[in-house]
């Protein structure tokens, strides 16, 4: 618990809550992107039918740690937040908006991974 009765802490919390997201957004993107690149690789090498490589699991394991990050993010946030004292969280100000961006993203990825499953049994 804080005895600092600063907002400052608060809004420590939130951009430590926001760089997550960041970081999850791009884990998210490399891992989307070592996906793809394997599937232009076999593409290039004409092989037969597509059939799930490396490159897909490691991909979607990128993606999956990106939710992962994004839901302990904003546990971890929640947590701080009840630990704060009125007086350090400003009046009138929307503490659930980093908490709403970061179960986005971790929906998002989910919808991605099931994108990506689909996609590779077309």
């Amino acid at each position: 618990m804080s005895d600092l009765n600063d907002p400052r802490v608060f809004f420590a919390a939130e951009r430590t809550l926001l760089a997550w997201n960041r970081t999850a957004l791009a884990l998210m993107g490399f891992g989307f992107m070592i996906e793809r690149f394997g599937l232009f690789l076999h593409e290039l090498a004409h092989h037969g039918p597509m059939q799930r490589s490396l490159s897909f699991w490691i991909g979607l394991t990128f993606i999956a740690l990106a939710m992962l990050a994004c839901g302990s993010a904003t546990l971890q946030y929640r947590r701080v937040l009840a630990t704060l004292k009125t007086v350090e969280i400003p009046e009138g100000y929307r503490t659930s908006a980093g908490v709403w961006a970061n179960l986005a993203v971790m929906v998002l990825g989910a919808l991605l991974v099931v994108y990506l499953f689909v996609g590779a049994n077309v």
